[in-house]
């Protein structure tokens, strides 16, 4: 049997899950959240426990509370982690509290979306986005293969 390792968006667990209950709607083992759909906080001192253990593809999106593209985006980037829930993990880095993370990927401009799979950086892209282009975006990397 397959197993994802996906992470909790309210306590930050790493949750093992059989691929084939992605479809269901799968809670935390700890605070009982819903796994899928909206995007996991992450800082420095969660980062790479998550980055390491997620088996699904990333998406994080490196962002600041005063950067109103951000916001603009935000949104749209939540309709996209319920769209792709099971399929890929959406996480969110605030560049103002984290600038280590911020320099450790060299984000020069926000919105900056970043995917990684398996730790490894695949693509990336600056500059608020639709839904729409989020979703070819992400399509276009293969990443959101089921």
């Amino acid at each position: 049997m397959d197993v994802l390792i996906v992470p909790c968006p309210n306590c930050g667990r790493l949750n093992r899950l059989p691929k084939h209950r992605t479809d269901d709607v799968p809670i935390c083992a700890s605070c009982r959240t819903r796994l899928f759909g909206r995007p996991v906080d992450l800082d420095a001192a969660t980062f790479d426990r998550v980055v390491g253990g997620v088996t699904l593809p990333l998406v994080i999106d490196f962002w600041a509370d005063w950067c109103a593209p951000c916001h603009t985006m935000a949104p749209e980037l939540a309709a996209v982690a319920q769209e792709l829930a099971g399929h890929v993990v959406f996480a969110k880095v605030n560049t103002e509290a984290d600038t280590e993370l911020a320099e450790h990927f060299q984000i020069r401009s926000i919105p900056t979306l970043v995917l990684l799979e398996k730790g490894a950086e695949v693509r990336r892209i600056s500059g608020a986005l639709t839904r729409q282009q989020i979703l070819e975006w992400i399509a276009h990397s293969g990443a959101a293969e089921a």
